[in-house]
């Protein structure tokens, strides 16, 4: 209790239980993901950004502001409360797989359609979809004589801009071989020399969409695989039930779905079997 004290003190605004547990709430109502107690630091440092710019001096204030329905406000707020945390290639072992086994398997399967459908849920700014882009160009070389479509969404407004922009630092890119920036990163020139571009040809394959994932999805696949990583660790486990059922009627029978590194299906849903390493395959 003294230690709380103390920290409440310190804080630059005063930020009660009565409010936390209402932006816990509105968050969950318009997410679906949970804030537990332990995440209540992390909330106040992202939304204290919020007040300052709003040059308001209590929290009090703020959900007011959110309880009174200002839109673009509301969209701040989700912004800032969901985690945006990404790079190039990240879990590798994914994408090893995708080009040795899933690539290979859908180009024989759907030679004579020639059509591949690929869906990146919660693709933040973008690195997980151009990855995937890089991964379909260097599988299929000829890649004009396919139809071929990334779709790329997230709630965060600010992050689907970004990633539709293709435009990132240099430093985002340092992971990338040698091979790969010469072949798919355009470098900034003069200013902008601190700034790279996805190439055209990656740019072109992907779509990017705001999308709530618990509200309606106006897609209709089905998709061949997907990624979804790092998104339902936010949720809890009804809500996860019902994501992957959408999931799994959006997706192809024996599609592939790809989750972040500390998820699993286990007791969520038994229409996907694990293959391994958080690589899950649809079984009905």
């Amino acid at each position: 209790m003294i230690n709380n004290a103390i920290d409440e003190k310190e804080r630059e605004f005063h930020f009660t239980d009565k409010e936390f547990k209402f932006i816990s709430k509105l968050i969950g109502e318009r997410t679906g993901i949970v804030l537990s107690d332990a995440k209540r630091q992390m909330v106040y440092g992202r939304l204290s950004r919020r007040l300052r710019q709003l040059k308001l001096t209590k929290f009090s204030d703020y959900c007011d502001m959110l309880t009174n329905g200002h839109e673009s406000e509301l969209i701040e707020f989700t912004n800032a409360i969901t985690t945006n945390l990404t790079a190039f290639f990240r879990e590798n072992h994914h994408f090893d797989f995708l080009k040795k086994t899933v690539l290979p398997e859908l180009i024989r399967k759907n030679l004579n359609t020639k059509r591949l459908r690929i869906w990146s849920a919660g693709c933040s700014s973008g690195e997980e979809p151009y990855s995937i882009a890089m991964c379909v160009r260097e599988a299929i070389p000829n890649l004009s004589s396919w139809d071929v479509k990334i779709l790329a969404t997230d709630l965060d407004s600010n992050m689907v801009q970004r990633g539709k922009s293709g435009i990132y630092t240099s430093e985002r890119v340092e992971g990338l071989s040698d091979s790969r920036m010469k072949k798919w990163v355009e470098r900034g020139k003069g200013d902008k020399s601190d700034k790279v571009r996805m190439s055209e040809k990656l740019r072109e394959l992907i779509t990017f969409k705001e999308l709530n994932l618990m509200e309606g999805w106006p897609m209709k696949g089905p998709f061949d695989f997907m990624f979804c990583r790092n998104v339902v660790i936010y949720f809890n486990k009804e809500t996860q039930r019902e994501l992957f059922d959408r999931y799994a009627d959006l997706l192809r029978n024996d599609a592939y779905l790809f989750i972040g590194h500390s998820e699993s299906l286990n007791k969520v849903t038994d229409r996907f079997n694990l293959l391994g390493k958080t690589i899950y395959q649809k079984v009905k």
